[in-house]
């Protein structure tokens, strides 16, 4: 516990010397706007039919745990790690790349339909004037409501990017029906603007799915930024970091799937001894906190 307290101690006095966004309004006012999250540990691997198989399962898993721990809540969104769905064939990206069109949209927009849930598939994507490693976020009808292309891939000694995609050049926020989500891809976050573009434009919800596992950057934002963070991983854990930087919520056991339900309507307080170890909101007004 003192090594948790003087981690975030530092937080607090060197990252947090940035300002924080200003897009970030307090929300303590309005009423609860629950997002009942799903994400993923796991490494898919083989045929595009196989991984579309695997992916189709966890989400099927995810949205059954959503009925067994949140009753009456259906499940907001599904979120997969990096490299999530390649051809499986060959070594360079032109090799791996699929189309999101056919047998992807088929396959994952069926499920969205089926869960009524929102995904977001990393894909090495094939389009017409490009090849990138790219998130591509499907809405609950099963259309494509947007892509994110990841803005730093990384490069070999002879200055190609992972086998050959396009880096992606922009920052989009998409408009949910439960809220404004953002998309990085594994060592964007290990850059401050990403972050810094994502929170001025209002997001609330950053998904990462990567094929990293560390968690502090993800902390650190999700505090320096006071936004809910996921991440979606190929091993250790997939965790739910929210806006003050705490781990709320962690799968560790491989392939499993993690589902947490948080809430967008929040305050963030200043720590008081009077606060009796933060019971006391809970103590004087129970669950109406």
């Amino acid at each position: 516990m003192r090594s948790r307290a003087l981690l975030l101690a530092w937080l607090s006095t060197s990252i947090l010397i940035a300002p924080m966004s200003a897009a970030f309004t307090s929300r303590a006012n309005t009423p609860p706007r629950k997002v009942l999250l799903g994400t993923a540990l796991v490494e898919l691997s083989g045929p595009l039919e196989e991984r579309l198989q695997v992916a189709g399962k966890l989400i099927d898993d995810a949205a059954r745990a959503a009925t067994v721990q949140y009753p009456g809540d259906g499940l907001d969104l599904v979120i997969f790690p990096e490299f999530a769905l390649a051809s499986g064939a060959g070594i360079t990206a032109a090799e791996q790349a699929v189309a999101i069109e056919g047998q992807v949209l088929d396959a994952l927009g069926a499920k969205a339909r089926e869960h009524g849930t929102w995904i977001v598939i990393p894909m090495t994507l094939r389009e017409a004037d490009r090849i990138s490693n790219a998130a591509v976020l499907i809405d609950r009808a099963g259309n494509v409501a947007g892509i994110y292309r990841k803005t730093h891939p990384i490069s070999d000694s002879g200055g190609v990017f992972e086998s050959g995609v396009t880096p992606g050049s922009s920052y989009p926020v998409f408009d949910c029906d439960f809220g404004k989500l953002g998309i990085l891809i594994c060592w964007d976050m290990s850059y401050d603007k990403p972050w810094r573009a994502l929170a001025a434009a209002g997001a609330e919800i950053i998904a990462v799915p990567s094929a990293s596992p560390q968690t502090l950057r993800p902390m650190s934002e999700a505090l320096r930024h006071h936004l809910y963070v996921v991440t979606s991983t190929l091993k250790d854990n997939a965790s739910v970091f929210d806006p003050i930087g705490r781990v709320v919520a962690q799968v560790t056991e491989k392939p499993g799937v993690l589902v947490h339900q948080i809430d967008l309507s929040f305050a963030i307080l200043h720590w008081s001894e009077t606060l009796h170890e933060g019971r006391a909101l809970t103590e004087r007004f129970g669950d109406r906190v």
